[in-house]
């Protein structure tokens, strides 16, 4: 601990210059900064809406005299909001949105995110701000189930329907799953580029007009299907028919069953017809608290009757099943090109009446910042609000606010882990988590990245089935990438048509199966109730 204590002291030292040179050069492009060093009464409006009871404290982050902002009960609603002096306009120069997040004691499902408000001439009032009141553009972490991101929403206004519509960054990245303070950045810049960075480390870039980008896109099609269009009734949309001239053979017999007596099977020598497969246990004895009135007759456990390992096989022996070389299923008439086949209908296209050609985004300006959250856990803290014209701004921000406490977090996490043991192994799987979240985050894999997340998060909350999941996990990324690269192989249709009957033969013989281990079931003698030892 002493080496920890002397090396926060000097990444302290180190911060306190380097922020009060910051302070002395940033008056200009800093717009809103909040550190939550005093208490936030007076300049923090707590929402006074009925279902948002959630109790904000003005609190130390854990290890640190550094204070934030703390959502402090379980299962609530929270709101608070605080106006900024002047609105913000987002269309001028370079925007930076950053503010820093702890997850103390985890995040199971809850949001950890701000809203950037609206002025509020666009129908809202401070003391009633919930979900509904306007917002520009909400961004931070939520995770909850299959749902695990840094979202970037911005709210547009499409100039045609007057409708403001919530256009998402796609494929943002996921959340830090560990309980060290993040800080969290987002960066606009009047070239419509957005860059999203999670501890100063960029981990998205996106196009705010690119429809690769945003979803639904910001600027809508030139043309949409017609919904007055109706599919003609003679549309035929098969591209294959049964053959009209297609005859069943003369000897397709159809009730043929798949499986017939072997009758060329013979009993195997030695064969003990008489002796039972199982027999009463000889050591077994009565308990002494056995009541036949209340329990029933006592009847001892059974065992395998040990002269039946010896033999080929015990109890009456009957001829086994074979495949019956007759057998062909039910009969389909081949496939054939459908003459009459137009395709898969499409309703004709017309002018979108929404549709609007767009240069830069019709930024709103930001009035306020708020935070507006329903989460399970408690413990979250926020800290150090930034809204700056300047990204070296946020950057020197972040070397003196944020890394002094993440370096000190992470030593003493380290410190926590060698303390309770931790074996090489758990610092390898350790690393092997922070490695996959990161390959989640690739974008060849976003098709399956909520999947991947949840057997990720599964294997670390489970140390038990870890390594299992974990070779899972890289063999299921493993095949997606081999699959991109060399594709995969289709059948062709008349190799499929042949297979029909092996299909049925495989469905039909399971269910025989079932059939004849029921049936064999229900021959044998019920048995009286007893109690084993």
């Amino acid at each position: 601990m002493g080496r920890i204590s002397l090396r926060f002291a000097f990444v302290v030292l180190f911060a306190a210059v380097s922020l009060q040179q910051l302070l002395a050069s940033s008056d200009d492009s800093t717009i809103l900064y909040e550190s939550f060093d005093e208490p936030f009464d007076g300049r923090w409006i707590v929402s006074e809406k009925e279902e948002y009871k959630g109790v904000w404290k003005h609190s130390k982050s854990e290890g640190h005299d550094d204070y934030g902002l703390l959502v402090s009960e379980k299962a609530r609603k929270y709101g608070i909001v605080k106006e900024v002096g002047e609105p913000v306009d987002l269309k001028e120069g370079t925007t930076v949105l950053q503010f820093e997040t702890r997850l103390q004691n985890g995040l199971e499902c809850g949001g950890a995110y701000l809203k950037y408000l609206r002025p509020q001439e666009a129908g809202w009032v401070a003391k009633e701000f919930d979900n509904d009141s306007p917002y520009s553009i909400m961004f931070g972490p939520d995770k909850c189930g299959t749902t695990n991101k840094v979202h970037f929403i911005l709210k547009h206004k499409n100039p045609k329907s007057g409708e403001y519509v919530e256009h998402h960054l796609k494929f943002p990245p996921s959340v830090p799953a560990d309980k060290l303070t993040h800080v969290y950045t987002a960066i606009i810049k009047p070239d419509n580029e957005v860059r999203i960075l999670v501890d100063g480390e960029e981990k998205k870039k996106g196009n705010f007009l690119s429809a690769d980008d945003f979803e639904p896109p910001l600027v809508p099609a030139k043309t949409i299907p017609d919904p007055e269009d109706k599919k003609p009734e003679d549309w035929d949309e098969r591209a294959k028919i049964p053959d009209p001239e297609a005859v069943k053979p003369v000897d397709w017999d159809e009730e043929a069953p798949m499986e017939i007596v072997d009758e060329e099977a013979e009993k195997p020598e030695g064969w003990l017809d008489d002796e039972p497969e199982e027999i009463d246990d000889p050591d077994a004895a009565k308990p002494e608290d056995w009541d036949d009135e209340e329990d029933g007759e006592w009847e001892a456990p059974k065992i395998d009757n040990p002269k039946c390992e010896t033999a080929p096989g015990c109890g009456e022996w009957k001829k086994p099943m074979k495949k019956n070389p007759a057998y062909k299923g039910k009969w389909h008439a081949a496939l054939i090109d459908n003459p009459a086949y137009k395709g898969i209908w499409k309703p004709r296209e017309i002018p979108n009446p929404v549709y609007f050609e767009l240069d830069k985004p019709d930024f709103e300006p930001i009035a306020a910042i708020g935070i507006e959250i329903w989460t399970m856990q408690d413990g979250i803290l926020f800290d150090n609000f930034l809204i700056a014209k300047d990204e070296k701004v946020a950057e020197t921000y972040r070397e003196t606010t944020w890394k002094p406490k993440f370096e000190v977090e992470k030593e003493q996490q380290k410190a926590e882990e060698a303390a309770a043991g931790s074996d090489a192994l758990g610092g390898i799987q350790k690393k092997m988590f922070d490695i996959l979240y990161k390959v989640a985050d690739t974008p060849f894999l976003n098709p399956y990245k909520p999947k991947l997340l949840e057997l990720i998060e599964k294997a670390e909350s489970q140390p038990n089935v870890a390594i299992g999941v974990l070779v899972t996990i890289v063999v299921g990324i493993l095949t997606i990438f081999l699959k991109l690269i060399f594709g995969g192989k289709k059948q062709q249709q008349p190799k499929v048509e042949k297979k029909k009957p092996e299909v049925a033969e495989s469905s039909d013989n399971q269910g025989e199966k079932t059939e004849e281990s029921e049936k064999e079931d229900t021959t044998a003698p019920p048995r009286r109730r007893r109690r084993d030892n």
